[in-house]
Parts: structure tokens; sequence; C-alpha cells
């Protein structure tokens, strides 16, 4: 079975049953959650009444500055997505994510944008500037003739506090605005960039729209959430809005399609991730007297099973690793690093029957040999190596991004080969990558392999 398979068999619970975005897709979920998380029935009324109280104070604080975000494709001038928004300045500059307005950055020629009020006004907007990295971007409203309502800023000098209540705000499933109660509980753990763990419940439709404080004041925008869990939804914390509002007050608009500024904004993104990785050092996974490379737990999360009860001669483990580091850039994520090992011990096989078996697991890495629309065919190149004694096969595949000029995507292969009834398979895959930095990371794995003898 292919790593690319085992991948989401092995990480679809604990990990990977991640909303990329919560933008709503031109068919949404047939089913809608409730608006709000619901109250504890062991709470006292009064506590209950309070926080309802203090729901409908931050609704009606902010109802006026709320926005649904739609695109429409230009032609039959219908519904390709949706997202939430909110105003932030006077002259009618508005937040969003990145990826609810990624369309009209990467197809303007296809798409237009508008903004919905709460009372069904509508005007076009303008996209000004976005950050990938972060999946934030400012638009304007165009030709308003009213100064805009706006949502103020928390000030970054007043931290928030673990357990403080957050009100989540937006238009969810496209079914009306509503505002969600939760709670703070610092940043996630092993993220590339800062997000805010937010305890309360985000649908699609909501990305883009405001957090708020018990004051009414912005302190992250939505953007995402846990499939797997109830209330694990997460925020781009506001200071990341906050400096790109600050970049687009006087930019023009996007008109023409903005593919090497998405390019260059992920080749920044790579670079980091690139030095991160070469800067912390591996830890050593054993596997009987083998020592593959494993990423810092600060990089990534890792998870591991043990033998397969199915197979009664073959002591087989796996594991695989994955860094919370994925972008969006226009409809499909990039920018992450997974390993992946499987660790086959089998002395009753004998050596011809092991080899057949090996060599076939190794052959069932699926390697993406048809281009896409996004993406050219791997071209792949193998090699027989000598790491300190250890012969290891060797297969590195690099495939283009059509429209992002610099960047690939890298599959790198390697099989140990010293031993008759022995081996480990490993496989490396990096999303977004430049091509220098791709062939770091690869001899950087490749060499992290290691052969103990037993004394």
């Amino acid at each position: 079975m292919p790593f690319s398979t085992r991948w989401r068999l092995r990480l679809v619970t604990p990990l990977l049953w991640l909303a990329c975005g919560l933008a709503n897709a031109q068919n949404p979920p047939v089913a809608a959650n409730a608006p709000g998380a619901p109250a504890s029935a062991a709470q006292p009324a009064a506590a209950q009444a309070a926080l309802s109280r203090d729901a409908r104070r931050i609704h009606a604080l902010s109802r006026d500055k709320l926005l649904q975000i739609r695109t429409l494709l230009r032609t039959s001038n219908t519904q390709a997505s949706i997202g939430s928004g909110f105003f932030v300045s006077a002259d009618g500059l508005i937040v969003t994510n990145f990826h609810v307005a990624s369309q009209l950055a990467l197809e303007p020629e296809r798409y237009r944008g508008v903004y919905v009020t709460i009372d069904g006004q509508e005007g076009d907007v303008d996209l000004l500037a976005f950050d990938v990295q972060h999946d934030v971007a400012v638009l304007r409203a165009r030709d308003r003739t009213s100064p805009a309502p706006v949502l103020e800023f928390r000030p970054a000098t007043e931290a928030l506090a673990q357990g403080e209540r957050i009100y989540s705000l937006g238009n969810p499933l496209d079914i009306g605005f509503a505002v969600t109660e939760g709670t703070y509980n610092g940043l996630v753990r092993r993220s590339f960039y800062p997000r805010i763990f937010f305890g309360g419940t985000l649908n699609p439709g909501m990305s883009g729209g405001p957090a708020v404080d018990d004051a009414g004041r912005v302190l992250g925008v939505n953007v995402a959430k846990r499939l797997d869990g109830e209330q694990v939804s997460f925020l781009i914390p506001a200071e990341f809005a906050q400096a790109l509002v600050q970049r687009a007050a006087s930019a023009p608009p996007i008109t023409q399609p903005a593919h090497k500024e998405v390019a260059r904004q992920l080749l920044v993104h790579q670079q980091l991730l690139t030095e991160r990785f070469l800067q912390t050092p591996f830890h050593d996974q054993r596997h009987g007297n083998y020592l593959v490379p494993v990423p810092d737990d600060a990089l990534a999360r890792c998870w591991g099973s043990g033998r397969d009860p199915d197979y009664s001669a073959l002591h087989l483990e796996r594991s695989a690793c994955q860094t919370n580091s994925h972008v969006v850039a226009g409809d499909f994520s990039t920018g992450t690093v997974r390993l992946g090992y499987e660790a086959y011990s089998a002395p009753s096989y004998g050596a011809a029957r092991f080899a057949h078996m090996y060599s076939r697991s190794f052959a069932n890495e699926r390697i993406p040999n048809r281009g896409s629309r996004q993406k050219t065919a791997a071209e792949c190149a193998e090699r027989f190596v000598d790491q300190g004694g250890l012969p290891l096969r060797a297969v590195v595949c690099m495939s283009a991004y059509r429209k992002l000029p610099g960047l690939y995507d890298m599959t790198v292969l390697a099989a140990t080969l010293n031993q008759p009834t022995q081996g480990v398979l490993g496989r490396l895959d990096v999303r977004g990558i430049g091509f220098d930095n791709g062939l770091k990371l690869a001899e950087r794995f490749l060499q992290s392999f290691r052969w103990e003898a037993a004394p």
C-alpha cells in the first residue's frame, strides 16, 4: 500500500481533517450546525442569560460592519464562492481571507467580487493586497458615497488572557449572519505561523469574518476548523490584518493575474521552512538496527503503528510525520513537509521472498506521472548511494508549478539495501519548494539514515 494512502488512513483522525478554509464553495454541506455553542445544562440560568445578553450586544455593535463577500463568474453572474469580511476604514477598506478572494487575485478576467451588508445592500469590491502566508486580504468597496461603519482593532498592548471570551461573526453556510461564542485558548502548538486556538464553532462561509472581544474590538480573523473535533477552531491574529491594511491603504486595485506575487510570497514561505528544517536537528527513530530521521516535536507531529497482526511472519512498523505549515495558493494548499517510514523484518521469508515483497512495496509508491492544471508531470532521477556504509536506493522526483515560477513539489523515496531480510523504506514529500532548497532537504534526509551493527 503506497504511502499516500497510508497518510490518509493514519492521520485522518488525529490530524488531517483540518478545513483549509471556511469559505463556502458552490455546493455547501446539506446540514448546518447551530450558529452558537450550546450552554452547559449545569450552567446557572443567570450566567446563561448574561452570556446571551453579551452575544446580543456584540451582534448589535457589529451588525452594520459585517459583510458577506461573494465571488461571481463574470459571464453568467453566478456565485462561485462566498465568505465573510468586515469594514476597517471609513473609506471602505474590507478585511477577509486570501482564500476567500484568491480567484480575484489569480483569475480577475473570469471573476469579480461583491460585498453584501446584513441589510442586503450590495456593491462591487476591488482587491488591493493579500498575504498568502497568513491568509488575509484587503478589499475596497467601490463607489461608496457615505463613510463605512468601522470595526476597531484591539490594541496589541492588551494581551488576551487564557479563557477570555471571544465572539466570532460571519455568514455561515449562506443562511444569514450569526455570532458564535467561545474562548481564547492560547496559540496553536506546532503552527508554522501564529494561529489563535478558538474554543468555539466556525462553519463554512464564516472565513474572513471578525472575532471580537467583549468590547467589540477585533482580535482575530476566522480562518479554519478541525473537522474531527467539536469547537476546535482557528483565528488569524489581528496584527497580520492590521499590517496588511496599512500596506493596502494607498495601493491600486489588482486587475491582472497576480501569479508572480503569489509565487514570490510562497518562495518566502519555502525559504523560511527550509531554514527551520536545516537549523533544527533531526531526532533518530530506531527500527531494529536502523536509525532514520524524524523532525523535532516543535516542527511536526508524528504518529506510528506497530506490528500488523495479519502478517504473522512479518514484523512491520510504520510511522508518519507532518508539519502544520500549509498555505492556500488559490484552489489548493501547498507549503507542507511530510516524512514516512516502513520498517520490515521477516527472517523466516528467506532472501528471495523478502526481496520480492520489499521491491513491490517500493514500486507501489505513487508518484504523479501525469500533469494537471496546476503542475507538470513529475521528472525523476534514481541513484544508488552509500551513506556511511549503508547502501540506499534513492529516487528524487520534481513537479513544477505551471503558473507559480520557481516552485516545485518534490518526493524522495529511499530504501535500505544492506540486509537480506530486513529493510526500511522512507518517503519525504515537500510541497511548494524551490529547486535548490528541495535538493538541500533531500540531501539532509538521505544523509540521516544510519545502520548500527549489533555489538
